[in-house]
């Protein structure tokens, strides 16, 4: 399946979220596999050299951010008409790369990542946008799988407060009881949600590394605010 159904979109639209099986083709996900693995013999840079939020926990928790125009087959993967036609419904099909990094949990003691909204971290006013987040390893409990709070965009269309917790080295933009939808999910999966989802992140238990691929997309360019500089990215999708 490359495109989306009018009830799938219906359903992210009123959950805040959706979980697609299967959208990795063998090919993509091998490209995906090779580009993290390669990135991840680089030495370790939490904060992109100081350009980004000190995200990072060393070896616990590792981004690998914005590296798509190193890796020809990775640009064209992000950029060209398959992603456009798979994501564009859900950005008023008017699709921008926004933002990418592989994000990997180290083995036996990958750190978790709390309750959060994507659109928390941008520090000024946006419009929302997607995040696509793409299951390189099998993802389970023990290794860090996502949770997510379903959220109704129509009615809920707004970010909670968010607060830095430096211990973490994340923002923290929910601490209720609330347990949320755990997506346990084979390799391969896609979970699509919106900037505006809270979800969460568990630890790495598991004596192997736990590899995820995000790409951001959003409907037209987001820039810092008052100029045409784009926040991370601005680059159109191919149609």
């Amino acid at each position: 399946m490359i495109a989306l159904s009018q009830e799938q979109i219906d359903t992210f639209r009123q959950q805040g979220f959706l979980v697609w099986e299967n959208f990795l083709s063998a090919e993509e996900h091998q490209m995906l596999l090779s580009v993290c693995d390669h990135l991840l013999n680089e030495p370790v840079d939490d904060d992109l050299g100081g350009k980004a939020h000190n995200i990072g926990r060393g070896k616990d928790r590792r981004f690998l951010r914005h590296r798509h125009g190193d890796f020809a087959d990775l640009s064209a993967f992000l950029l060209g008409p398959r992603m456009a036609k798979s994501i564009g419904p859900l950005v008023d099909n008017e699709p921008f790369l926004f933002n990418e990094q592989f994000v990997v949990k180290g083995p036996k003691t990958g750190a978790s990542f709390a309750w959060h909204q994507d659109s928390g971290y941008v520090g000024f006013e946006h419009r929302p946008y997607l995040s696509l987040w793409l299951a390189l390893d099998d993802t389970t409990l023990s290794n860090g799988a996502l949770s997510v709070l379903p959220r109704d965009l129509e009615t809920q269309n707004f970010i909670e407060d968010h607060v830095w917790d430096e211990a973490g080295k994340e923002y923290v933009g929910y601490r209720g009881d609330e347990e949320g939808v755990l997506v346990e999910c084979p390799a391969g999966t896609a979970v699509l949600f919106s900037s505006l989802t809270l979800h969460r992140s568990g630890q790495n238990i598991t004596d192997r590394n736990r590899r995820a691929f995000l790409a951001q997309f959003s409907a037209g360019p987001i820039f810092k605010p008052g100029t045409t500089e784009p926040k991370t990215f601005a680059k159109p999708l191919a149609a």
